[in-house]
């Protein structure tokens, strides 16, 4: 499989069959605008814009915006309700947790999480091999709290999203204070916005932070 990263909370994840899924994408008033994209399955975390805009989606992909068990072409989607903050919704509303399975491979998208790891969202989730989580405190957990989730998920691969990049216009925190969570070798730095997994690829022996380069238009 494929992920690409669109941006903000946005990936591109392409099964080997061609399936495409699209998570979370949003409004240009993020500070930049994202490409357009035609994905056969789009998921939305939540009703906010810079989640769910459709503006730059095009075609007619089947839409997954409630918590539920979803199959598509043998993608398999379980949507998980959580709380957009600490108090159980009461400031920024529900938030949904998507776990992907494509190619045999794991993938948990966290979109705008905004609730501390606890037993009940561990034990729903399970195991990952890659977990897409925001970092940028503000409007979601901050480095300390997402560090937290890696650990209690144990990951192979971690990447960070909902983080300030030099086009970024929202007010939250840059990568810097997640990266210092972790030891210097398990950082890698992709040279660009693309990535390819296969199901060898993943030991379980440690977790690796992957910085992927937003895809250019």
């Amino acid at each position: 499989m494929k992920i690409t990263w669109l941006g903000h909370s946005s990936f591109k994840l392409e099964e080997s069959t061609g399936t495409t899924l699209v998570t979370d994408p949003y409004h240009d008033y993020v500070g930049y605008e994202m490409i357009d994209v035609e994905p056969d399955i789009l998921t939305i975390s939540h009703a906010h814009k810079d989640h769910n805009c459709m503006d730059h989606i095009k075609g007619n992909p089947t839409v997954i915006n409630r918590s539920g068990f979803y199959e598509m072409d043998g993608v398999h989607i379980l949507g998980l309700k959580s709380y957009h903050d600490e108090t159980k919704g009461t400031q920024r509303g529900e938030n949904l947790i998507f776990k992907v399975r494509m190619d045999g491979v794991d993938v948990i998208h966290m979109g705008d999480i905004g609730e501390e790891c606890n037993a009940m969202l561990y034990e729903a989730l399970g195991a990952c091999n890659i977990l897409m989580i925001p970092v940028g405190g503000v409007y979601t957990i901050d480095a300390e709290q997402a560090k937290e989730y890696v650990d209690r998920l144990m990951p192979d691969i971690v990447i960070p999203m909902h983080y300030k990049t030099k086009d970024c216009d929202f007010n939250i925190d840059k990568l810097n204070d997640f990266l210092d969570c972790f030891d210097e070798e398990n950082i890698i730095y992709a040279e660009n916005s693309t990535i390819e997994f296969d199901r060898a690829d993943f030991d379980g022996e440690e977790t690796k932070v992957l910085v992927l380069e937003k895809v250019s238009k």
